[in-house]
């Protein structure tokens, strides 16, 4: 049976698992750079494209064996 995460209230948490990919979103005027996550979900594996500024402040941890040049 695989490890469930659940909150104070006994509710199903969804966490990031893993990095999987890496992309540059082009806009007019400005660049940014996007990864794809893949969640531990209830429904089975689920990859969503995210914000990688946001992602790293809220789930550093999925940074840590990143090597500095792929920053």
């Amino acid at each position: 049976m695989k490890e469930l995460w659940l909150d104070d209230k006994l509710n199903f948490v969804e966490e990031p698992v893993e990095i999987m990919d890496r992309e540059v979103k082009q806009l007019k005027q400005s660049r940014i750079p996007i990864v794809k996550v893949r969640w531990n979900s209830k429904r089975g594996p689920e990859f969503t494209w995210e914000r990688k500024d946001q992602i790293r402040a809220k789930y550093p941890y999925l940074f840590s064996n990143i090597t500095p040049a792929s920053n």
